[in-house]
């Protein structure tokens, strides 16, 4: 592994992008609604010291050189972007829903076959028109691969499977985006939280803007890793979040609009193209997945659907493209043909019109994003700034103030 304790050095120094976000982002934050709030919050939890290395409860648990965690999006977080961002110093995330549990194999030990340094597996727990998008041979397969981390999303994994997967020398971290769903994860005894701020884009529950759910949760565990999720797009998006208690961060938008992300050249474009106001929630999504709320870019269906999401055909023959679910894999390169509402997002292989389909993105991470980039490069550019900017408190605690208008 590497980081602090394997003898490798920094990763090379690169230029930091811009760290400036506009005045309306949506991750700027509401503030604090007193002087008393103010004093109890937490305050720079880190040592921003040696190396360019950030040191928090993250870097240390898991021997990484920097906090920066690659979201586990389906279809578009597969072996190649997760080696990368492993590489780079941060951990990358496999996204694993729906595949069966031997492509998630496969893909593990793709991973393995291309780094020897931290990684992890996010699953979603929910039940599907095909069944459910977990199972206990996924578990399974994860403590038999011996993955190192294990992230779940949108509900609380069995009590089960925490137990045997941290049997197994398995992390295991839940994404959560209420304080109730948070104590009851650290009930189930869980290595760490992901704060999913209302910001996060994809299936989303959240109300709380990101920085105020990270204080929020921050108060429930000083000892536990704390991961802040939504509009973490640059440094000082990135700087903020850990400034405000996280011990590092969860980045989905910036990493689909990176060169090693599964996605479709069109929703990366997209996403680059895209600012604060351009994405939005929405229930309308979903054949496959009935009903669950998303934040997704405001693409042509979103706009003409929106507010009357209920009034949209649920049985329909109406058909938007084809895409290919399992690509890479024996067995799993067949067509699937796109229903109209399709939950499944563009890929390489998707043929089809991108302003019917599903695009999850954050708005407050669009207005950071200026180009596609190497994953590696994201993450090192990211870190590096968010390092400089960190040394200077000043500077977040001015953009701290600033309402969440979103």
């Amino acid at each position: 592994m590497n980081g602090t304790n394997d003898g490798r050095g920094a990763p090379p120094s690169h230029r930091a992008g811009p760290s400036g976000a506009p005045r309306d982002s949506e991750l700027e934050d509401e503030g604090l609604s007193s002087d008393a709030e103010a004093e109890r919050a937490p305050r720079r939890p880190i040592q921003v010291m040696e190396d360019n290395t950030l040191h928090t409860r993250l870097t240390k648990d898991l021997g990484v050189h920097y906090p920066f965690v690659s979201a586990g999006m389906a279809f578009v977080a597969l072996p190649p972007l997760v080696i990368a961002v492993s590489e780079a110093g941060g951990i990358g995330m496999l996204g694993s829903a729906p595949e069966p549990a031997p492509f998630l194999r496969a893909r593990i030990q793709a991973i393995r076959a291309g780094t020897q340094r931290p990684f992890g597996v996010d699953f979603i727990l929910d039940h599907a028109r095909a069944g459910d998008l977990t199972t206990r041979e996924h578990i399974d397969t994860c403590i038999s691969e011996r993955v190192p981390v294990v992230a779940f999303h949108w509900s609380l994994p069995p009590a089960a499977w925490v137990k045997d997967l941290r049997a197994a020398g398995i992390r295991v971290w839940v994404q959560a985006g209420s304080v109730d769903f948070a104590k009851d994860a650290l009930a189930l005894g869980v290595d760490g939280l992901i704060a999913q701020g209302r910001q996060a884009a994809g299936y989303n529950r959240g109300t709380t803007p990101t920085l105020k759910l990270v204080r929020e949760l921050r108060a429930l565990t000083r000892e536990l890793p704390l991961l802040a999720a939504g509009g973490i797009a640059d440094a000082l998006s990135a700087a903020r979040a850990m400034y405000h208690g996280a011990d590092g961060v969860w980045v989905g938008t910036r990493m689909v609009a990176s060169v090693e992300a599964y996605a479709h050249p069109g929703y990366k474009q997209r996403l680059v193209d895209g600012d604060a106001r351009d994405s939005d929630f929405t229930t309308l999504f979903g054949p496959e997945w009935s009903g669950p709320r998303q934040r997704v870019l405001r693409n042509r269906v979103v706009r003409e659907w929106a507010g009357r999401e209920t009034k949209a055909p649920t049985q329909t023959k109406d058909t938007i493209g084809t895409t290919r679910l399992f690509p890479g894999l024996a067995g799993g390169d067949a067509l699937y043909t796109m229903p109209r509402f399709s939950a499944f997002v563009p890929t390489p292989d998707t043929q089809g019109d991108l302003e019917e389909m599903v695009l999850p993105a954050s708005g407050s991470s669009m207005a950071r994003i200026e180009s596609v980039q190497p994953a590696g490069q994201i993450v090192v550019e990211m870190m590096e700034g968010a390092h400089r900017l960190l040394a200077n408190p000043y500077e977040l605690e001015a953009d701290a103030d600033e309402n969440d208008r979103s």
